[in-house]
């Protein structure tokens, strides 16, 4: 045998024992990894605890990407480190007419420094608000687990699991927003704020930026309002009683339920025992010399307004708009006797009519045409919260939102107010829609379809308006023309102010998607200036602490912009008084006003709106219920628009009459007899009849019915089977239905 042969047979050997030794090494090491398993083999409750606990970390996991991903808005938030210091703005604030009506931020001039406010007064809000304050992160979990445990044995909110630092994010950066995404944006702030600052600096902005009722934002300002004295020099008692107005600012105020706040200063000073801060034996004597306010009169803050306006003047300052100055003076354009007023109507309403309709919030706010906001109430009660429903609750518009589905009708051009349209029944789909009582409407001008708020109109509008934008050589598909008319509502809206999420549903048309009332304010305001965007602002000028003017709307509010023609607008106006005149906003109507407006009214009457407007004025008011409760038949056209037209009845006391744009104005109807002479004549020459010639308009509504008849012989008519309601569309006239079928 060569050696050539001995070679190869070494490696073949070698080759073979090593494959042979690696899968051997192999099964020893799967053996081993078999004989763990069967040790790790679980049965019984040992098995379901790690089934569970799987469990929970894969949905933990996911519930950690999906807060992540809402809290992205809260990271822009914090990106630059200086974003704290640009948020530290001391703003005074003026009506109309250069009157202080309030402040906020933080007030300068009023400042106390931490170390000077009483030891047993910070002991004592640390004990009711934050006991672990300082010892948490920024998020009390063993608080929170606890208010969760508390309320829900309640079946309600019973007790608040924020920390102090949350509170402080949501005061600095947030609005009053019930929502799982602001929460999250408030750990996550929270989380920020305890990083950049530290315990002291973090109490010390709470106690100066905290609304404590009466209109007072901070400790000194509350100190000076409720007992006439400085912060510094406060006595137990009233350290208790101010303590404890943090989590009612209202309910606990001493300025309006005097035995409610010495009630809860008893349990601060109870807090403060339980804490170990201080003794019975300390805290005996402020429990027999309880505190007492000084006489106030009552207090009229516009809260709501200033709120608004707060929020503008910061994001002029982060445009950079008001350079570095941050102590400044602002003149609005709050009118204070409207907004008094409107303040008195709303609690009038809920007071006294709301009851029987089992509605409990309402929300208003009044603008000039170009967007000026003159008065707002963002709810019932500031003190009880500072949600502001008038510019941050996105609700359902209802019928409401048919003004941009109308709009989009007359900017194709095919349609007018005296244009005939189909408003039968309808199915798109699996969806169908009726109106009131499931009648067909039939065949009626355009302008009554909108005044009388008749659903199966808007959606058969909304195929209408596809139409004029389909493709004619393509192929007819009333799903897809369907979607594309309601893609241009959207572009219409858009336009118009809308800015919340409009989701592409077969409902849009009828009011299903949320919208904000400020939003909504803006859209008919956009009609009230003749198709000019408006977008609604409070400050007029700005100055700083020197006196010097940084800012001015006339110079630096940037430059009108059409958003749509000018013809259309007036035409649309003109069809919307009829809503107003023989509609569902007859409620509405002001002798000697000429008013264009839209009611709104949701499904269950968990929503009612009334949005209308003259040449001077633009109103919007909302009722309804904080936790969607359905209401008891209540529409926009009962208690929102007659609040409408209490407020506006005194808005416009003074003013000069002005039509909405492109509206006739009334003309003077003759006195007495002369009025009533021609209608006379008439009636009795029998013998020579009055001649009628038509007029264009009326010429081309004949034609359009001729139209629409010859279209109605290709078709088969649409069959529809009502079943239940979907949830958020309009039912004034029409209450859509969902049933199995299409056209």
């Amino acid at each position: 045998m060569t050696w050539a042969s001995r070679a190869l047979l070494a490696l073949d050997a070698f080759i073979d024992s090593t494959m042979f030794a690696a899968g051997q090494r192999t099964l020893r090491i799967l053996q081993a990894i078999d004989d763990a398993s069967d040790r790790m083999h679980l049965s019984g409750v040992a098995r379901v605890a790690v089934e569970v606990a799987c469990e929970a970390l894969t949905l933990g996991l996911a519930g950690l990407l999906v807060a992540l991903a809402l809290a992205l808005p809260a990271f822009r938030e914090t990106a630059d480190d200086d974003r704290l210091a640009r948020s530290d703005l001391a703003v005074t604030f003026q009506d109309r007419y250069g009157v202080e009506v309030g402040k906020r931020g933080v007030n300068r001039d009023e400042a106390v420094r931490f170390e000077e406010l009483p030891d047993y007064f910070i002991k004592a809000v640390i004990a009711t608000e934050d006991r672990r304050f300082f010892s948490h992160f920024g998020i009390d979990v063993i608080g929170t687990f606890r208010a969760l445990t508390v309320d829900a044995r309640a079946a309600g909110v019973v007790q608040g699991g924020s920390s102090i630092t949350q509170q402080l994010a949501k005061n600095i950066f947030l609005s009053n927003e019930r929502s799982i995404e602001r929460k999250i944006k408030e750990a996550y702030l929270a989380l920020w704020l305890e990083f950049h600052l530290t315990k002291k600096e973090i109490l010390k902005l709470y106690l100066d930026r905290a609304y404590m009722g009466a209109g007072a934002f901070g400790v000194e300002a509350a100190a000076q309002t409720y007992f006439g004295k400085s912060a510094r020099d406060i006595d137990l008692a009233e350290a208790a009683m101010l303590a404890g107005l943090f989590k009612a600012p209202t309910k606990f105020s001493p300025l309006v339920n005097l035995a409610a706040a010495r009630a809860r200063a008893n349990d601060v000073l109870d807090n403060l025992v339980d804490a170990g801060f201080m003794t019975e034996g300390q805290v005996y004597a402020a429990r027999r010399n309880l505190a007492t306010p000084v006489d106030r009169p009552p207090h009229d803050s516009p809260d709501w307004y200033l709120d608004f306006a707060y929020s503008e003047v910061k994001a002029l300052a982060e445009a950079g708009k008001l350079g570095s100055d941050r102590t400044l003076t602002v003149r609005t354009g709050l009118d204070s006797t409207l907004q008094t007023k409107a303040e008195s109507a709303i609690e009038t309403m809920l007071r006294d009519k709301a009851p029987a309709y089992r509605a409990h919030q309402a929300a208003a706010v009044i603008a000039t045409t170009d967007g000026l906001v003159r008065a707002m109430v963002g709810g019932r009660d500031y003190g009880a919260s500072q949600f502001n429903r008038a510019t941050d609750a996105a609700r359902q518009p209802g019928s409401s939102f048919k003004i941009f589905v109308y709009m989009t009708a007359l900017l194709t051009g095919k349609y007018h107010g005296d244009t005939p349209i189909d408003a039968s029944s309808i199915c798109i789909g699996d969806y169908c829609v009726h109106n009131y009582h499931g009648e067909s409407a039939g065949i009626l001008p355009l302008y009554r379809a909108l005044a009388e708020s008749l659903n199966t109109a808007a959606i058969r509008m909304s195929v209408k308006i596809g139409e004029a934008y389909w493709p004619p050589k393509q192929s007819y598909h009333l799903a897809k023309i369907a979607a594309l008319g309601r893609s241009k509502i959207v572009e219409t809206a858009r336009l118009m102010g809308l800015t919340t999420p409009l989701v592409d549903t077969v409902s849009l048309p009828v009011g299903a998607d949320e919208v904000k009332m400020i939003d909504m304010l803006a859209a008919n305001a956009t009609l009230a200036s003749g198709g000019i965007r408006v977008t609604p602002y409070a400050a007029l000028e700005a100055r700083n602490a020197s006196g010097k003017l940084i800012y001015s709307r006339a110079a630096d509010g940037g430059p009108q912009i059409r958003v749509l023609p000018a013809d259309k607008v007036a035409e649309m106006n003109e069809i919307m008084t009829h809503v107003v005149t023989e509609g569902t906003g007859r409620a509405a109507q002001i002798p000697g006003l000429v008013i264009s407006g839209k009611t709104g009214t949701t499904n269950n009457s968990t929503n009612a709106w009334f949005n209308a407007f003259t040449g001077n004025l633009v109103g919007s008011v909302w009722f309804g219920n904080d936790d969607n409760a359905p209401m008891e038949n209540l529409t926009g056209g009962i208690l929102p628009a007659m609040t409408w037209r209490e407020i506006m009845a005194f808005a416009h006391q003074g003013l000069e009459p002005r039509p909405p744009f492109g509206v006739a104005a009334p003309s003077p109807a003759p006195a007495g007899p002369v009025a009533q002479a021609p209608a006379k004549a008439a009636t009795e020459d029998s013998a020579s009849p009055p001649v009628v010639a038509l007029s264009p308009r009326t010429t081309r509504a004949i034609e359009d019915i001729g139209e629409l008849a010859r279209a109605a012989l290709a078709r088969l008519p649409v069959s529809v089977a009502p079943e239940a309601e979907p949830p958020g569309v309009s039912q004034e006239r029409g209450v859509p239905r969902t049933a199995i079928g299409s056209p």
